[in-house]
């Protein structure tokens, strides 16, 4: 039997990106998913708490990751974070933003 995994995956606002890749890999069996967001005016805004939580953070974009290694680099240490590169032009629960997350996200949590 494989470990729970926790998964959080973050964008900038937490509300499109994020909570769609949370809610659709919720339904994995092997992982817990949480979203968080790196704006000030972040649905879910992004704290230390969630990194402690989390086994993998995944970002969206590269200025995602430059972000979270300016504000939050002590809680990072031994953590992955991964970047799916994937812009800020889908809607929440895209059907063309859920096939790119399904194929590109697996991968990152082998």
């Amino acid at each position: 039997m494989s470990k729970m995994k926790n998964v959080l995956f973050v964008c900038s606002r937490n509300r499109l990106r994020s909570p769609t890749a949370e809610r659709i890999f919720a339904e994995e069996p092997d992982l817990q998913t949480a979203s968080a967001g790196l704006s000030p005016d972040a649905e879910e805004q992004l704290t230390p708490e969630h990194l402690a939580w989390a086994d993998v953070v995944i970002v969206m974009e590269s200025m995602h990751r430059r972000k979270l290694a300016q504000r939050f680099r002590t809680h990072l240490r031994g953590k992955r974070v991964r970047c799916l590169d994937i812009p800020d032009r889908y809607a929440y629960m895209d059907p063309d933003l859920i096939h790119l997350l399904r194929r590109k996200v697996p991968p990152l949590l082998r």
